[in-house]
């Protein structure tokens, strides 16, 4: 069960500052580097993610065509070599630079509309020996996850939002009434005020278990 102060912390940065912030618009996203047979399961736990937040997935999106970019590649090189990537993420090189130097296996790049909201996300995986491990199913999950709000950069760092369940990876249900509480029409789709913590903890179903 999710207290009000796990609620914040989850959108809590590192800085001390508390940030929130859902998508806009409805996803179109697109997968690059993966096999045809990954594919369908990419896509199918981010429409999955989506439904669950009530927000509409897309073909297209028309002002930058795909607005959930997902890359795959086994080496943070490989990135400045994509066409066009570098005027869509600012900074690209310095970037790539950092996070070949921490050994980094994912990042997660958004960005946001005039209202704050999120107009777009680029997530880049890299599949290192540790990711690798992991199965495609796990791993498009928590990325669908972690692309469907603006969560801190702490979060999930000591408890993850997945569980498995016989042969399936789920996503938890205490996390999964977040994010349907985080896409209530009546809460602004970004806010920087902790309180937004309380008003979320009081749209989570009774007991924290969704039925």
């Amino acid at each position: 069960m999710l207290t009000p102060e796990e609620i914040q912390a989850l959108f809590t940065r590192q800085s001390g500052d508390f940030v929130f912030a859902r998508w806009g618009r409805p996803i179109a996203p697109v997968v690059f580097g993966v096999t045809d047979e990954t594919l369908p399961v990419i896509k199918g736990a981010f429409e999955a993610v989506a439904a669950l937040a009530g927000q509409s997935i897309a073909e297209t999106d028309p002002e930058l065509g795909a607005n959930c970019m997902v890359f795959f590649f086994k080496n943070w090189a490989e990135l400045p070599e994509v066409p066009n990537l570098d005027k869509l993420v600012p900074d690209l090189g310095p970037l790539v630079d950092r996070l070949a130097a921490s050994d980094a296996n994912q990042y997660r790049v958004f960005r946001f509309d005039a209202d704050n909201a999120i107009k777009a996300c680029f997530i880049f995986i890299r599949m290192d020996d540790h990711l690798r491990a992991v199965n495609a199913e796990t791993l498009a999950l928590s990325q669908a996850v972690q692309s469907v709000l603006l969560w801190s950069d702490a979060a999930f760092q000591d408890r993850s939002p997945l569980a498995v369940a016989g042969d399936h990876t789920i996503l938890r249900p205490e996390f999964a009434a977040l994010v349907q509480a985080a896409y209530d029409p009546v809460l602004p789709a970004y806010s920087e005020d902790a309180a937004t913590a309380l008003r979320l903890f009081a749209r989570l179903p009774k007991g924290n278990v969704l039925h």
